[in-house]
C-alpha cells in the first residue's frame, strides 16, 4: 500500500510532510521557542523563556552602573577586571595601524560634510503663508 494523499481535519496534503526527521522537528520547535521568547521580551511579559534574558539584561545594567560609579561587588569586579586585562579588539587593524591614522581624517571629512539642511518649512517656519 502506498499513501498518495493525507486527509486531516478537512485538509488534504501530500505524504511528504510525514517524512520529517527528528532534527527538522527539533529545529522547528527551537524556532518557536525563540519566537516566543522574543515576543515575551518585546511585550515585557515574563515567561520561562524570557526570564533568563531579562535577568542577564539586569546584570549587565548593574555592571554598567558599577563601572560608571566605582561601586564594587564581586561579580562586577570580576567582569571589569577581565575587561581591563583583555587585549583591545582590532587594535592592530588589517593594515598594521593604518586604520588609526585614517580615523581622524574620516572625522574631519564628516565635519566638513555637515551643513545646514533646509527642511522646507516642516515645522511651520516658512515665510510663505498658504
Amino acid at each position: 500500500m502506498e499513501v498518495t494523499k493525507v486527509l486531516q481535519d478537512g485538509s488534504m496534503f501530500d505524504p511528504a510532510v510525514l517524512d520529517l526527521s527528528s532534527e527538522a522537528i527539533l529545529a522547528k520547535f527551537q524556532g518557536a521557542v525563540k519566537l516566543q521568547a522574543s515576543l515575551s521580551l518585546g511585550l515585557g511579559y515574563s515567561t520561562t523563556m524570557s526570564a533568563p534574558h531579562t535577568l542577564l539584561g539586569g546584570f549587565k545594567n548593574l555592571i554598567a552602573v558599577a563601572a560608571e560609579t566605582g561601586y564594587e561587588f564581586p561579580e562586577a569586579t570580576a567582569f571589569l577586571d577581565a575587561a581591563k586585562n583583555a587585549p583591545a579588539a582590532g587594535a592592530a587593524g588589517p593594515a598594521g595601524g593604518a586604520t588609526a591614522a585614517a580615523a581622524p581624517a574620516e572625522a574631519e571629512a564628516a565635519k566638513e560634510e555637515e551643513e545646514d539642511v533646509d527642511m522646507g518649512g516642516l515645522f511651520g517656519d516658512d515665510e510663505d503663508d498658504y
